[in-house]
């Protein structure tokens, strides 16, 4: 359906982790040849800081993009995450993809002081804000009035080196505002987990619509797919994983819904699917801990049929 390569992220839940265990996960998924790792953004979560950390992380990898998912627009003004975002770009030597979303973590605001408005408002200061980071990239400055953000004659310098600038990925489900928002300002899309091709073709409709009230060519965004992934070298293991859960082998198969799991061959199979119906980025969930021999053997095994022929 699109022209798009087929691309595979690991997403990664660093509460657990300290440093020196999210460097052995980012660098192993860096020399497999993954695309981007991610790490979210939660300031009360027993977990390290995500831009903090990322930056660390950029100078311990060569290749692997940086992907925060996502980032809460109200703990960062659009000035600095436009400042922030270019310098990771530069330092990374052009490796940042900017997730960002309206913020879905109430508790986590007001706990460290921030205003947690209505889901509108806070859409409404997402897309504003972005409004923003994109005309900082890419303009030499920029003066803004608006409803949420007043800036005068600001400019950064240097420019990220992504040309004209890094992708934004918009996260969030939400039909009457954020995928709204995610039509007018978005390179990628990021909603649900583990959904199926139904619940993906209903989130398109109503993109494509929105996109169709604006005039935007609904194929410019990317859809991108979160999914946990149990892989395994042959149906043996998959039954010890079934005992070792205390449940059958059915039930255990029944527990894993939509995921993508199985032997390499059935987890391309799951996969295809999904590409099929133009599904082009897989952010991966892999049980705990990371790394293992399981994001090895996915990367060996079912990352290549899906390389650019």
């Amino acid at each position: 359906m699109n022209d798009r390569p087929v691309k595979f992220s690991v997403r990664i839940h660093q509460g657990g982790y300290d440093y020196q265990a999210l460097k052995r996960i980012w660098t192993a998924a860096d020399r497999l040849g993954y695309h981007s790792a991610t790490l979210y953004d939660l300031l009360g979560a027993p977990a390290l800081e995500c831009w903090t950390t990322l930056s660390a992380l950029a100078a311990e990898t060569e290749s692997i993009r940086l992907t925060p998912l996502v980032l809460a627009n109200y703990y960062r003004s659009p000035g600095l995450m436009a400042k922030m975002g270019a310098t990771l770009d530069v330092i990374s030597g052009g490796r940042l993809e900017l997730g960002i979303g309206a913020g879905g973590g109430e508790g986590d605001h007001l706990a460290f002081g921030y205003e947690y408005p209505s889901t509108s408002k806070r859409v409404k200061a997402l897309e504003e804000s972005v409004d923003i980071i994109k005309s900082l990239w890419t303009q030499r400055e920029t003066t803004h009035r608006g409803e949420f953000y007043n800036l005068i004659g600001a400019s950064v310098t240097p420019r990220p080196v992504q040309q004209p600038r890094p992708p934004i990925l918009i996260g969030g489900r939400g039909e009457k505002r954020v995928l709204k928002a995610v039509a007018r300002h978005a390179d990628i899309a990021n909603w649900g987990f583990d959904m199926d091709l139904r619940e993906h073709a209903h989130k398109r409709s109503v993109l494509e619509s929105y996109c169709l009230e604006i005039g935007r060519d609904p194929s410019e965004i990317e859809v991108s797919h979160n999914c946990r992934v149990v892989i395994v070298e042959n149906e043996t293991e998959l039954e010890k994983l079934a005992d070792a859960a205390g449940m059958t082998n059915a039930a255990y198969r029944e527990s894993l819904g939509n995921a993508i799991w199985g032997t390499a061959d059935q987890c391309s199979e799951k996969l295809q699917v999904y590409a099929d119906a133009g599904i082009t980025y897989f952010f991966l969930l892999f049980p705990d801990p990371i790394p293992s021999d399981r994001l090895e053997l996915f990367a060996l095994e079912v990352m290549p049929r899906f390389s650019s022929a």
